[in-house]
């Protein structure tokens, strides 16, 4: 490892040296530098990928604040009291030690693309020839009359990186008996399609054992969900009368939420809870607006690399980015950050860049040994990501199966977090 990368990694304090030309050094013939904004399935993937494929023939910098990443797929599982907290933390040493990725933990807080300059929270500057932006979500708390970074303790969102889910764990285990939690999905698109309803499903694992007359209101803003029939399947057979599912259609919408007396307005009824998670819409992370290459909240992309379409220079992944027809899933990321990569070393070394494909898995633990899955293979269109071919557990599948694909889940997991942090 250089010089510069262990500084790096160990302070972050070396960052002003990495930057000393105000114009890219491919101009020079120097070694060409990528930056990384955001340490997660996409960000961490990437910066792994183009260091350890071009040899040291690029020079890549990962900007991340945290210095050890919890993972939110996953962190459901955790809920449910199938993982411990720790199982899903991970640093970046091994990107670091192994892979030669100079690790910057400060937060990057704007992006200059005509001079390809990124600013970091100390006022030190790391210069690019390419960027990539990974920056996961930001929450849009007003989208929730009421609600706000002010009561989120009250009511955790817990939908990103951090302690939040800790705290809903703690909520829901010493929730009052025969009580009732209320469940408040965000609205489309949102990270992770299936995943507040594998929440609910995790929840009610927990009350099944420690609270049995535990009752659970999803006040849902949309009028379906991902892998619908499903779920509703696993919980008429595993939790039967717990789990009241309520359309926007049959509710009215959420009117006002009230976390100081915990209580739900809606057009329907007002509702009353005893613990609650509440995840509001969300965009695409801040540093990915400061850019400039956002079309709203979202960022749009080329399909065929996963350049933004407002700069060459800059690639998006994950969350963040408009793919279209692939969610927003920490899959997804990892598949869109190899695409980023080869593309981004071809343009770097001249290396053989390979068509794009894409994949995606999303699995759901609805109770022990009842997992059920979706998932996809995608192309890059013309101007889209385009589905190839997909498929979905079925009703009737045999229990083996169901069984099967939880262990599939936790060998895809082991497997996804080496492929980031190794």
């Amino acid at each position: 490892m250089s010089k510069i990368s262990r500084r790096l990694f160990n302070s972050g304090l070396a960052a002003a040296s990495v930057g000393t030309l105000a114009f890219p050094s491919i101009s020079l013939g120097a070694v060409p530098r990528v930056v990384v904004i955001g340490g997660g399935a996409g960000g961490a993937t990437a910066a792994r990928y183009i260091a350890k494929d071009s040899g040291g023939a690029v020079d890549v910098t990962l900007v991340e604040a945290s210095k050890r990443y919890y993972t939110c797929f996953f962190s459901n599982i955790y809920l449910g009291g199938f993982r411990n907290y720790g199982s899903i933390g991970h640093n970046y040493y091994g990107l670091s030690v192994n892979q030669g990725v100079n690790v910057v933990h400060e937060w990057a807080v704007s992006v200059d693309p005509a001079n390809r300059i990124v600013t970091l929270g100390s006022g030190n500057t790391l210069y690019y020839d390419k960027l990539v932006v990974s920056p996961g979500i930001d929450l849009k708390y007003d989208s929730i009359n009421g609600y706000s970074a002010a009561v989120q303790d009250k009511m955790p969102h817990a939908w990103k990186s951090g302690t939040q889910v800790q705290l809903l764990r703690n909520q829901v285990m010493n929730m009052k008996k025969g009580g009732t939690f209320v469940m408040v999905p965000p609205p489309n698109p949102y990270r992770c399609p299936p995943g507040p309803y594998e929440r609910v499903s995790m929840i009610a694992h927990q009350f099944k054992q420690s609270n049995p007359t535990a009752k659970i209101v999803i006040l849902d803003p949309k009028p379906k969900f991902s892998k619908q029939g499903l779920f509703e399947a696993g919980w008429q057979k595993h939790y039967p009368g717990m789990i009241e599912w309520i359309s926007s259609e049959d509710h009215g919408g959420i009117k006002n939420v009230n976390a100081t007396k915990m209580e739900f307005v809606t057009d329907l009824d007002t509702f009353k809870a005893d613990a609650a998670c509440v995840v509001p819409a969300q965009k695409a992370g801040a540093i990915a607006m400061a850019a400039g290459v956002n079309d709203g909240d979202w960022c749009p992309i080329q399909p065929a690399s996963m350049q933004s379409k407002a700069d060459e220079n800059i690639y998006v992944l994950g969350d963040a980015s408009m793919a279209k027809s692939m969610p927003k899933s920490g899959f997804s990321a990892n598949s869109q950050a190899k695409v980023a990569a080869n593309h981004i070393r071809g343009a770097l070394t001249g290396s053989k860049v390979f068509d794009a494909r894409y994949s995606n898995t999303c699995w759901s633990l609805i109770a022990p040994d009842d997992d059920v899955k979706v998932g996809a293979s995608y192309v890059a269109g013309a101007e889209l990501i385009d589905v190839e071919s997909k498929f979905i557990s079925q009703a009737d599948d045999s229990s083996e199966t169901r069984a099967a694909n939880y262990q599939e889940s936790i060998d895809w997991y082991n497997g996804i977090t080496a492929d980031m942090f190794s």
